[in-house]
């Protein structure tokens, strides 16, 4: 089974093709501390948007990198905001 885990929590966007809940075929990141220094702190605002823009193409790389293409991906996890 091909897991793609999407994480988009806070002020980085990332993602990772695991194969059988064990292996870690690649991970890609994106760091958006540049985006955020120059306000001394995360900007909900500014990271949720970069989310947004970045993360097609990390998946996509990751699966260039991995030599796999969508329709092999079995699973997607993301992170999920926690009930208040």
């Amino acid at each position: 089974m091909l897991i793609l885990a999407v994480e988009s929590s806070c002020d980085e966007t990332a993602v990772a093709l695991v194969r059988d809940g064990r292996e870690l075929v690649t991970d890609q990141v994106f760091s958006q501390a540049d985006l955020h220094a120059v306000y001394g702190g995360v900007v909900p605002e500014i990271a949720s948007r970069s989310h947004v823009e970045v993360i097609y193409q990390l998946a996509e790389r990751a699966l260039q990198v991995a030599g796999l293409e969508r329709k092999d991906i079995d699973c997607l996890l993301y992170t999920s905001p926690s009930p208040r």
